[in-house]
């Protein structure tokens, strides 16, 4: 049979099961918090991989082997984001769930602009959920476009008309819990598409296996094998400088601080998911496809477009080409399902997060002054996750090629939120005008160091964000500026009642006095500045020495990422703290 007849076959069972999801959602979610946050019961399982897929989207499966093809392996420290992606859940998730339990928070925007009692954080929470919104699942439409475009022969614009119109659909009928049920296949399909990918890219017809395999990368260009620099005093793309993985890395820790991860974290029925998420399926399982099979996809293709196998032209070409030339029929169908099922396992949560942000911060608050029922609610956040699609599908017809660094300066937009999630839940002391100034400033500095001073320093632009808006914020702080009475109080009740629910059991304190000095180190190390001394450090079963490194920090980063969120209890709950999440309430956000 036909590879394409493959690919249709296996996509039609995929849109069945996506529309029955979303029609399902459309039937039975009659309230605005159903529709828009699941009603907070987004059951473990669900979240549990949902989350992880939606973490690592098409990006993963599309850009990151065409980068590593393109950049080599020092592009391939990327991989580490299955560890800095979770760090941020490990800080902030638990109590993000804690805070929407305790005082109903539908909306980030909720709970920025209640702790810091300034309603301009609020208006710039939603413009920061929008940036992101629209470019990161832009990027995922990119990522769809090309790949129909060169597997079935689709045009590009069609292509991405028709894919965008799937996520669209289940998303605007059946809301947050319709999308979080069709991201657990998606999470199975993600990862079973990388490791079939990297499997056959190993087992080309050229090579043969990995002995061949891995010769042929010893003998690439040096540009390909190292990390050219710690850092590089000019601006523009340097190159990956190792405070360029660094600062990049930065980015990638924005997704979870995102404005649509904070509430998606208010949709969970509990928890308990949480450790299991970040240690688990994110830094062990998705780290097993990054670090190994992602790598074995992005290096094997530079070795056989020097053969003149294949010929990519941009990053976004390589894994179409590589599917094209290696993969039998069913095993095409597979893996073109399992990229297009990673790339909807982000587009749609941040499409559907994005319109109920807008809903619930302008349309209900402002424009309906808090009297819209839940028919209207529902109604008025399809609109605007129609709106946000349409964005999504603008960026994606205006910047076809660029998959990776469009991901970078999206999730920029999730970083700089750290601003205000350090604030309420650790208790960063900047006055909230000082955070309003400092987060516009943060989104200045985002689009100044991308679109026209880019990357000073070869440091990322997320960096530079967060960066400007502290300095901002504390600016305002070293200039006497103080919140009003109500504030401070409202500030300290709750510091009190944060400290008083989430405070560690005295091993628990152990272990995160230990984390605040080993969590720091690892980060020089595996990802900053000292990761240089990986180009000669040592090698082991044929992997270069750069590869090597990566691997070995890996394996230290799960056992950092268990202490940190079992042993430091940075994410685990106790059924004591979820029993008082449900009755110590103090509901200020109302629904309807």
């Amino acid at each position: 049979m036909d590879p394409k007849m493959w690919v249709y076959i296996f996509l039609g069972l995929y849109i069945i099961y996506c529309f029955w999801w979303g029609l399902r959602g459309y039937f039975t979610e009659k309230t605005a918090s159903g529709y828009a946050i699941g009603g907070r019961s987004i059951p473990f399982i669900a979240f549990l991989m949902a989350a992880t897929a939606a973490s690592f989207s098409g990006w993963t499966t599309v850009g990151h082997p065409g980068l590593i093809w393109r950049d080599g392996l020092a592009y391939a420290f990327a991989s580490f984001y299955v560890l800095t992606i979770p760090i941020t859940g490990a800080f902030f998730a638990k109590r993000n769930w804690l805070m929407g339990k305790r005082y109903g928070f539908v909306t980030p925007g909720d709970m920025f602009a209640y702790y810091y009692n300034n309603e301009g954080v609020r208006w710039l929470t939603v413009l920061s959920a929008v940036l992101y919104s629209m470019f990161y699942s832009g990027l995922q439409l990119i990522a769809a476009a090309k790949l129909f475009n060169i597997v079935a022969g689709v045009p590009y614009t069609a292509g991405l008309f028709f894919m965008a119109f799937i996520v669209w659909f289940y998303v605007v009928t059946g809301g947050l819990k319709a999308s979080t049920w069709v991201g657990v296949i998606q999470f199975v399909l993600l990862v079973l598409s990388i490791v079939v990918l990297g499997f056959y890219s190993v087992k080309a017809p050229a090579l043969g296996g990995w002995g061949a395999f891995s010769a042929e990368v010893a003998k690439l260009d040096v540009k390909y094998l190292e990390v050219p620099a710690v850092i590089k005093f000019q601006l523009g793309t340097g190159g990956w400088t190792a405070v360029m993985i660094l600062t990049y890395m930065f980015a990638l820790m924005g997704i979870q601080s995102s404005p649509a991860f904070t509430l998606w974290n208010y949709g969970m029925a509990s928890p308990k998911p949480l450790a299991w998420q970040q240690v688990f399926m994110s830094t062990f399982v998705v780290g097993i496809a990054l670090f190994f099979f992602t790598a074995f996809q992005g290096m094997g293709a530079r070795v056989l477009a020097g053969m003149g196998e294949i010929n990519p032209q941009v990053d976004g070409d390589v894994v179409p080409m590589l599917m094209n030339y290696l993969l039998p029929g069913p095993m095409m169908a597979i893996v073109f399902l399992g990229i297009i099922a990673a790339i909807h396992s982000t587009a749609a949560p941040y499409i559907g997060t994005g319109g109920t942000i807008v809903l619930r911060d302008v349309y209900w608050r402002y424009i309906k002054k808090q009297e819209a029922g839940h028919s209207e609610q529902i109604w008025a956040n399809r609109v605007f996750v129609t709106v946000i699609t349409a964005l999504a599908v603008g960026v994606s017809l205006t910047a076809p090629g660029a998959i990776v660094m469009i991901g970078g300066f999206a999730t920029a937009f999730g970083f700089i939120m750290y601003l205000m999630l350090l604030g309420v839940h650790y208790g960063f002391k900047y006055p909230s005008v000082g955070v309003v100034v400092g987060l516009i400033g943060a989104i200045a500095a985002c689009f100044v160091t991308y679109f026209y001073y880019k990357y000073p320093l070869t440091m990322h632009t997320a960096f530079w964000g967060l960066f400007a808006g502290l300095i901002i914020a504390y600016i305002f702080r070293g200039l006497g500026v103080k919140d009003n009475e109500e504030t401070i109080k409202r500030q300290a009740e709750v510091r009190a009642w944060l400290d008083d629910i989430d405070g560690p059991s005295e091993s628990g304190q152990k272990w995160r006095n230990a984390m605040k000095f080993l969590v720091p180190v690892w980060y020089v190390f595996a990802i900053g500045p000292l990761c240089i001394l990986g180009n000669s450090a040592f090698s082991f079963s044929g992997f270069t020495p750069l590869w090597s490194w990566q691997i070995v920090w890996w394996l230290i980063g799960i056992v950092m990422m268990w202490a940190l969120c079992f042993k430091a209890e940075m994410s685990t709950t106790s059924d004591a703290q979820i029993e008082r999440a449900d009755t110590d309430q103090m509901i200020v956000v109302k629904e309807a």
